[in-house]
């Protein structure tokens, strides 16, 4: 269990780890940038994933949320020396930013509001190499710090030299498994498939009224006839 699902177990009824695109850039990616604990607010501490060595649906159980969600911090990996491109690349497919980036900016009643602080990329997994990698129902919000620096607990929060940025990775889909089977479970069921033995049916003959025989007496006003198997059939009714 990560420390975010412990926190939220002591919590009172109804109040959960759902903080806000600006809380998330400034209570935690600000203070991951500036040593403020490594990320650590208010007791949680977020984990470090390198999401080039990882596939979505092998994120450590640290960093999941409710059996739901995943937060933790990644480290950009630069495709080139001195671009400015990131290798998203895993090793069975790779995340591709879709829109338009977001601008987040301090909301609510906290000093500075209005004032932008960072962007949200969004980005989804695919399978396979670019461009003919298959989308799956993976999607990553990717969090980073942008705008003027603010001040965070005293220290001031500007872009570092280090790409550090907060994600959070969801799967969309509420009715498919989010971890799916590896291959040797899918070819052990299909294996345990294909070694069950199909219950014994009757011969297609078997199945209709043959009402060529003589009839048998009638009983109680019902006439019974015998299928060609030599079993009863439905009666029919004497008029």
């Amino acid at each position: 269990m990560s420390l975010i699902s412990m926190m939220e177990a002591r919590l009172p009824p109804g109040f959960r780890f759902h903080p806000r695109d600006d809380e998330l850039v400034l209570d935690y990616l600000c203070r991951k940038l500036s040593g403020g604990g490594g990320g650590t607010y208010g007791g949680i501490a977020m984990v470090d994933v390198d999401l080039n060595k990882c596939e979505p649906w092998e994120l450590p159980d640290e960093a999941c949320v409710g059996g739901r969600e995943w937060y933790f911090f990644s480290l950009h990996d630069r495709k080139y020396a001195t671009g400015q491109r990131t290798n998203r690349a895993t090793r069975s497919g790779y995340w591709k930013a879709t829109g338009k980036d977001r601008p987040i900016s301090i909301s609510g009643r906290r000093a500075g509001a209005g004032t932008m602080v960072g962007m949200r990329k969004t980005l989804v997994f695919h399978q396979g190499r670019a461009p003919r990698g298959s989308k799956t129902e993976w999607v990553m919000h990717e969090f980073r710090v942008e705008g003027p620096a603010v001040a965070v607990a005293g220290r001031p929060c500007s872009p570092p030299k280090e790409d550090w940025v907060l994600c959070r990775v969801f799967y969309k889909s509420r009715t498919t498994a989010a971890r799916p089977a590896s291959t040797d479970e899918t070819a052990s069921l299909s294996s345990e498939l294909i070694s069950l033995s199909l219950p014994h049916m009757a011969p297609a003959a078997d199945a209709y009224l043959a009402f060529d025989h003589g009839a048998a007496p009638a009983i109680d006003g019902y006439y019974q006839q015998q299928g060609d198997a030599g079993l009863p059939v439905p009666a029919l009714h004497h008029q």
